[in-house]
């Protein structure tokens, strides 16, 4: 996809990060706050619209992090902030255990209408993406009597303890932080650029998939397995896309055991990946989603949406919470899910992919830094490497590649196991001049960054 190359300058920088209002709330951050919340931009909102951001000190920004994917339908949408002025007439949080609302049946209606799948579904609500994945091993030991949890090396489920448990990459997210919850269990995930040299998609999907009827003999047998939980893309571990082959693969062995099929959509969900929700490219239905991030346009809200039988598992009270649901985030919600149908956003998002792949498959042509750039949907990421035989992961440049462009208005983030994959994800809503403009800040600061070395 080519962009048009006309364009107004959407990035406006006053000031070099921090810039003195920001400066001043980082001298008070650093009093008042723990070290351990992270901050990739050493700076502060002030305002922000689509897919632009302005500081404090007046540095407006192109917005390729969204909030860690949680802005699909941009900072701001009007549709949404009028709903949430709307809602906040009306009332705003009567708990639903205590006295329930209809925003919150609503929205259960429409994801369970939209999720994959033409069998009955429910869906309850909570607060955050975690929250989501540990209530699905709840339901889904519930369900089965089960006790095994499986899920995949570099995977990311969160940060409370049995999401934590699940999770890969021991720095930052679980060092000291043991013991962890019993009977969670993790199996290779195909990635297939760092595959031994030879192999091809199919022996590695064959590979990863015969580990498992090993692990059943040496570990855990199946029938004791109540789920495998799968991001339909790593999100955290690098933007790792398997292929169609080994997602059915996992799909037939939950079958073959009796196990469930949980999608770890808080990601991929609600358009990221040029469908509704990203398992849709593999043909599989889950038993059980696990749906956060761009739900509700950046307010705190997480869904577990599943087969009809498995969600009612629980009994009466044993799954829920005070906030969970919340009509603020329930409302923003149903907004997120009209526009995402009226203004096409799984269709832009694939657009936006392959502007940004084209941009770095061109580019890797001329550096051979750039290990792999791999797209789907608007899910993109270019992985950096000292040397293009070796692949061996370059962590330094990745970093000074992302200060550079912060340094230069482009707000973007890194991820993979190794630290040296830079991911875009961006909001569907950007324009494409704005996308144009911060792939050009992005090129620039990787070519600064390899300049330096």
């Amino acid at each position: 996809m080519e962009l048009n190359p006309k364009r107004a300058a959407s990035i406006e920088m006053k000031t070099a990060l921090p810039g003195p209002n920001a400066q001043q709330l980082l001298k008070r951050r650093m009093e008042h706050i723990p070290r351990g919340p992270f901050n990739m931009v050493p700076t502060f909102a002030a305002k922000a619209e689509g897919a632009l951001l302005t500081d404090v000190d007046g540095n407006t920004f192109i917005d390729f992090a969204g909030a860690i994917g949680s802005l699909n339908v941009g900072h701001c949408p009007p549709k949404v902030v009028e709903a949430l002025k709307a809602q906040l007439d009306r009332y705003l949080h009567p708990c639903f255990h205590v006295v329930m609302y209809e925003p919150y049946v609503a929205l259960a209606e429409k994801l369970n209408q939209m999720t994959p799948g033409d069998h009955k579904k429910k869906t309850f609500f909570l607060n955050s993406g975690a929250e989501a994945v540990e209530n699905a091993v709840k339901i889904a030991r519930k369900y089965t009597g089960r006790r095994a949890v499986i899920s995949f090396e570099r995977g990311f489920h969160g940060r409370t303890y049995m999401a934590m448990s699940l999770t890969s990459k021991v720095k930052p997210y679980k060092n000291g932080f043991g013991p962890f919850a019993p009977d969670t269990y993790k199996m290779p995930y195909p990635y297939y650029y760092r595959a031994p040299h030879g192999m091809s998609q199919d022996e590695v999907d064959d590979y990863h998939l015969h580990q498992f009827e090993d692990f059943f003999l040496a570990e855990v047998p199946g029938e004791e397995v109540a789920a495998i939980i799968m991001e339909p893309v790593q999100g955290e571990g690098g933007f790792v896309i398997p292929s169609v082959r080994f997602v059915q693969g996992v799909k037939a062995l939950c079958e073959q055991y009796g196990m469930l099929f949980i999608a770890d959509e808080v990601q991929t969900g609600f358009g990221r990946t040029g469908k509704n929700f990203a398992m849709e490219h593999y043909g599989v239905i889950p038993d059980l989603m696990t749906l956060s991030k761009s739900i509700a346009a950046g307010l705190p809200l997480s869904a577990v949406t599943g087969r009809s039988d498995i969600m009612d598992a629980p009994g009466i009270g044993e799954i829920g919470g005070t906030y969970g649901g919340s009509p603020l985030g329930c409302v923003a919600a149903l907004k997120v899910i009209e526009m995402l149908e009226e203004e096409r956003l799984a269709e832009r998002a694939a657009e936006i992919g392959a502007a940004v792949s084209g941009r770095f498959l061109r580019l890797q042509q001329e550096l051979d830094r750039i290990g792999d750039v791999r797209t789907l949907g608007a899910m993109s990421a270019i992985e950096l490497v000292k040397d293009p035989v070796t692949k061996e992961p370059d962590k330094e440049l990745t970093a000074r590649v992302l200060q550079d462009a912060h340094q230069h208005g482009v707000i973007v983030m890194g991820a993979g196991i190794y630290s040296n994959v830079i991911r875009i994800l961006s909001p569907l809503v950007i324009t494409d001049g704005q996308l144009a403009e911060g792939l050009d800040v992005l090129e620039q600061a990787l070519r600064n960054g390899l300049s330096d070395t």
